[in-house]
């Protein structure tokens, strides 16, 4: 019999938790052809998160926990989690209810075709059409400047065969970032369409930081837009003083006096060559940064406090 794993990352969602794991238990028993397991892992919440779990794992041994030390982040913890699951494939799903969990049976349809990933991807939604907006101009321009062709509104929300799982545990990247590691490596996608629901209870963690922290790790992994801009607008900078300074030579030579104030001309040009030449090494010396990065760091994902279940 084929296993199927549920990998719920959580964070202050007491009021959630309980619901979610009676909804997917529910949903999973419709399947009785597959056996199943559920993986909460919890990053460090400041409620009554972890008490809950505690009581639901009490009662399914089939419902497992991992509490974290501390947060580790939006990506880490999620991340790790699927690495621990043990089914023939995963399933992530946030805790919130804004990945209908209907969509599971769907997943497991285009798995048994063949599919190693199949990808949840938002055609709607009914969080603040601003935010849909906006996302979509975010997805658009990551897809546009990466050099991986990346998967628009594609959040994680999908199913993942274990060869995959094993092929996330062996990459050992400290920084993971899994939206773009699913598009750069994933074996034959499907992509699943569906619609967005608004969070069931709670407020999320997300805000702008953590935002513009998601956008800047898509950034710097997949994309040398930052550094190569830095590259070119120092060229630019320097080329543009010394052509400057050579017509500066040339109306000082036709009237010494008429086009510029003795000693102004000078300073201004060098403070933009010398800017120019520092805003290009910076660049250039970022270019080996970023490349270095995902060599040399070894930090582990998460440090984990306590595991339930794993017997």
């Amino acid at each position: 019999m084929k296993k199927i794993s549920i990998m719920v990352p959580c964070y202050n969602e007491e009021e959630n938790v309980i619901p979610m794991s009676e909804a997917l238990v529910a949903q999973l028993e419709k399947m009785p052809e597959y056996d199943y397991e559920i993986l909460f892992i919890d990053n460090c919440s400041l409620d009554s998160t972890r008490e809950k779990l505690r009581a639901i794992c009490a009662g399914n041994k089939k419902i497992r926990a991992i509490f974290n030390s501390k947060n580790f982040g939006q990506f880490n913890s999620p991340y790790h989690g699927l690495c621990q699951t043990t089914g023939d494939c995963t399933i992530s799903v946030c805790c919130d209810f804004q990945d209908p969990i209907e969509m599971i049976p769907k997943f497991v349809e285009e798995w048994e075709k063949g599919y190693k990933i199949v990808c949840g991807v938002k055609t709607s939604s009914k969080e603040s059409k601003i935010m849909y907006a906006l996302r979509s101009v975010y997805y658009k321009m990551i897809k546009k400047l990466s050099k991986v062709e990346q998967i628009e509104h594609f959040t994680g929300f999908g199913l993942y065969d274990k060869t995959f799982i094993d092929v996330l545990r062996k990459l050992g990247d400290p920084t993971p970032f899994l939206r773009g590691i699913v598009a750069e490596l994933g074996p034959k996608i499907k992509l699943v369409e569906y619609e967005q629901a608004q969070r069931r209870a709670g407020k999320t963690s997300n805000n702008f930081f953590s935002l513009y922290d998601a956008a800047m790790l898509s950034f710097t992994s997949y994309t040398k837009i930052g550094v190569r801009l830095a590259s070119f607008l120092g060229m630019l900078m320097c080329g543009g003083s010394v052509l400057s300074a050579i017509v500066c030579l040339i109306l000082k030579l036709i009237d010494p006096y008429t086009f510029f104030t003795t000693g102004t001309a000078p300073i201004i040009l060098t403070t933009v060559f010398v800017g120019g030449l520092v805003l290009f090494f910076l660049g250039f010396i970022g270019e080996y940064i970023m490349s270095m990065n995902a060599r040399i760091m070894n930090r582990p994902l998460v440090v984990e406090e306590e595991r339930i279940n794993f017997d």
